[in-house]
């Protein structure tokens, strides 16, 4: 069988890079549907392996055509880091195996016949994404959810969920070797968010017009009848209004949109800010998230929300209860008085937005910033400046190793690739203690050093950043 979306007669399904952040979260619904799954990655290792072992799932390691001649499977997912030349890939299609891309099953199998909700957007996804699915959990919708983070109401980053509505964070990224198009396509979206656009993903995006255009086929697509949810802030957002077919709807602080937020209150607490509808006042929310990005991800919930019926105070209690999302602003440990907080920013606006909510949540402490440039956008030498006024909201800052390093030297030339030297000369210069340290040990060495009571560590990035909390956290526990 070919490339197909035909799912009546599938019972077994393969997962090719199964260990992937989306690729697990799909392997745990297929399984938890009652489906037989298994898969193949390379170099496993936990929380991923552990996650799948825990849930019974077989994970065969390294990938050979041997794995689906032996099984057959009735479907294979292709996850969309696998090359054509995978050998398993390779397989597939000479074996005419029925395939689809992760979007393609998820959609097929678990949206299709729901009312599709996309959260898209550059920054604030997740949080919206958990946010809302949250609040259609809270007002008893059952809601189905997929998101890239694990929201602490529901402990997992997946719900199948038995209600009209499946809420799914909505990715920008490529979908498969054999379809480059962007992934939230595939979801086919009732209700679709825009949060905001900035130019992202450099691997794949060569300008930001590229992902304005992206952002535009998926507005295009959304069916006359149905709603857009957009950030009537955002200029690029804004420009793509012309090529909607749906109901637009805009939220912001500016004037004219249809929910507009003023008052905004950023406590310790969270935050408290008033909602306008049609820009009359309609009420006073308070949730429990930090900085002003997290009120307008507020605001774009119950936009969503008050659109798909649900009452005032349904939403305002789903938003007052929510408890956040790990590697949100998550606190790792209190060590001496020292808080050690994971955070997943790493674009420089998410980066600027995370350390200005902390000086709200922690009125008075020193703020210290460890950020490690791990994604492939974060190492570009065009973001140094953006970073620079980014950090300089700290007290003091450590910038660990490139993690992608040689590969930028290799693909892209190192003039390209952002001097970590010169970021901490600009900061400086600015007047923020900063320093470049390649050594996650010597990172934490010198922060449980000279961290005092009442100080406040962020450590930021796209992936684990070398263990630097828990590295911190030991040695402050040992700390004299």
């Amino acid at each position: 069988m070919p490339h197909t979306t035909e799912t009546a007669d599938i019972r077994s399904v393969y997962l090719v890079g199964i260990c992937g952040t989306a690729m697990a979260s799909l392997a745990g619904m297929l399984h938890e549907r009652g489906y037989d799954v298994r898969g193949s990655d390379e170099h496993v290792y936990p929380p991923m392996s552990t996650y799948l072992a825990r849930l019974g799932i077989p994970v065969l390691e390294g990938y050979t055509n041997e794995h689906l001649r032996t099984l057959r499977p009735d479907l294979v997912v292709i996850g969309n880091a696998i090359p054509r030349t995978n050998s398993e890939a390779i397989e597939v299609l000479d074996a005419d195996l029925a395939y689809l891309s992760m979007p393609e099953a998820v959609y097929s199998l678990f949206i299709r016949g729901r009312h599709s909700v996309v959260v898209a957007g550059t920054h604030g996804k997740t949080t919206t994404t958990s946010l809302l699915a949250w609040v259609l959990e809270s007002a008893g919708r059952d809601p189905g959810m997929m998101v890239g983070g694990i929201p602490l109401n529901f402990d997992r980053n997946y719900k199948l969920g038995g209600g009209e509505h499946f809420v799914i964070e909505g990715d920008e990224y490529n979908t498969a070797f054999f379809d480059k198009g962007p992934k939230f396509l595939h979801y086919r979206a009732n209700t679709l968010i825009v949060n905001n656009i900035e130019f992202d993903h450099a691997d794949i995006f060569p300008d930001i017009d590229a992902i304005v255009s992206a952002f535009g086929e998926v507005i295009e697509r959304v069916e006359p009848g149905d709603t857009i949810i957009a950030n009537g802030d955002d200029p690029l957002v804004g420009r793509l209004a012309p090529l909607s077919r749906a109901n637009w709807i805009t939220f912001g602080e500016s004037a004219g949109n249809w929910i507009g937020v003023n008052e905004v209150e950023l406590i310790p607490e969270g935050s408290r800010f008033g909602l306008l509808r049609d820009g009359r006042p309609w009420l006073r929310v308070s949730s429990p998230l930090s900085g002003r990005h997290n009120v307008l991800n507020a605001a774009a919930v119950f936009a969503a929300a008050n659109n798909l019926g649900l009452k005032d105070e349904e939403i305002a209690e789903g938003l007052r209860t929510f408890q956040g999302i790990k590697r949100r602003m998550e606190v790792r440990g209190v060590e001496k008085g020292v808080t050690v907080i994971d955070d997943f920013a790493h674009h420089p606006t998410a980066v600027g937005t995370t350390l200005e909510g902390a000086r709200a949540r922690y009125p008075g402490a020193r703020i210290w910033a460890l950020f490690e440039p791990r994604s492939i956008s974060s190492g570009r030498k065009e973001f140094e400046a953006q970073y620079r006024a980014a950090l300089a909201r700290a007290d003091r800052v450590i910038i660990g190793p490139i993690f992608h390093q040689k590969r930028y030297e290799t693909i892209y030339g190192i003039d390209r690739m952002m001097s970590v030297e010169d970021l901490v000369e600009g900061l400086a210069q600015l007047g923020v203690e900063a320093f470049a340290i390649p050594d996650f040990d010597d990172i934490a060495a010198l922060v449980a050093d000279e961290a005092d009571p009442g100080d406040v560590v962020i450590a930021m990035s796209s992936g684990a950043f070398g263990g630097v909390h828990e590295k911190i956290l030991e040695r402050l526990r040992t700390r004299r």
